[in-house]
C-alpha cells in the first residue's frame, strides 16, 4: 500500500445498506480509507475539506440527491472529485451528472474493476489540484511579503520593461531597480525574468491586472 493510497479516503454515499458497504468493502480492498453515510446530509455535516480523497455517491437517495450532494460541495466552494452511481440514470441526467463537473457516472450494477479505476482516476486529481492550490498559496505568500516598491518593479518586470524603463518611470535610480528586480528574483525563487512570469502565467496570478493586483499584493509591512 503506497503512502498516497492510505492517505486518500473514498467518501461513500448510498442509503442502500448492502450497497454501502460493499463500495466500502471494495474501496478498503484496493488499499484506501474508507467512511461510509446513508444520506447526503450526514455526508455533508461530517465531511473535513482539508481530507484528501473523493466521494461516490448514489444518484437517487432519501432526502438530498447525488447531484444535490455535488452542487452543495460546489457552492461551498469544495472541489472534491464525485463519481456517481445509479440504476436509474437517463441521458438528461447523465449530461446534468458531467456538466457539474464529476469523474464519471456509473450504472447500476457496475464492474468493479472500473470504479477503482475510476476512484484512482478521482484521487490523483484530487492530488493534483490540492499540490496546485498549495503551490499558488505559496507563491501568493511571497508576493505579500514584497516590499510596495519591490510590487512596483515587479509589475513593470511582468509587462516586459527593462531596468532602465522601470527606473524612468519609477524615477528610481537604475541600481536600486536592479537590487529590488534582484530582491524578486530572490524571494520567488526563480534565476530569470523569464521563469518569474511563466511561474505567474502557470498559476494564473497575473500582477498586470489591477482586480487580481488588489488581491494577490496586500499591504506589506516592510520598509
Amino acid at each position: 500500500m503506497s503512502s498516497e493510497t492510505a492517505a486518500a479516503t473514498v467518501f461513500v454515499v448510498d442509503d442502500d445498506p448492502a450497497a454501502r458497504e460493499s463500495i466500502r468493502a471494495l474501496a478498503l480492498s484496493a488499499g484506501y480509507n474508507a467512511v461510509a453515510f446513508r444520506s447526503g446530509e450526514e455526508f455533508l455535516a461530517a465531511y473535513d475539506p482539508s481530507v484528501p480523497g473523493c466521494l461516490v455517491t448514489d444518484l437517487r437517495l432519501l432526502g438530498m440527491s447525488g447531484i444535490e450532494i455535488h452542487e452543495t460541495l460546489l457552492r461551498r466552494g469544495i472541489k472534491l472529485p464525485v463519481i456517481v452511481v445509479s440504476g436509474y440514470a437517463d441521458v438528461p441526467t447523465a449530461v446534468r451528472v458531467m456538466r457539474k463537473g464529476a469523474v464519471t457516472l456509473f450504472p447500476k450494477p457496475f464492474n468493479p474493476e472500473e470504479l477503482i479505476a475510476a476512484v484512482r482516476q478521482a484521487i490523483s486529481l484530487d492530488r493534483k489540484r490540492r499540490a496546485y492550490e498549495d503551490r499558488v498559496q505559496n507563491i501568493r505568500s511571497k508576493l505579500q511579503r514584497l516590499t510596495e516598491g519591490a510590487q512596483r518593479v515587479l509589475k513593470l518586470l511582468v509587462e516586459g520593461k527593462s531596468n532602465k524603463q522601470i527606473a524612468l518611470e519609477l524615477d528610481l535610480g537604475l541600481r536600486t531597480v536592479e537590487r529590488r528586480r534582484q530582491q524578486i528574483l530572490q524571494k520567488l525563487e526563480v534565476s530569470s525574468v523569464v521563469e518569474l512570469v511563466r511561474l505567474l502565467f502557470v498559476t494564473r496570478l497575473d500582477p498586470v491586472s489591477e482586480p487580481q493586483a488588489a488581491d494577490v499584493f496586500g499591504n506589506s509591512s516592510e520598509p
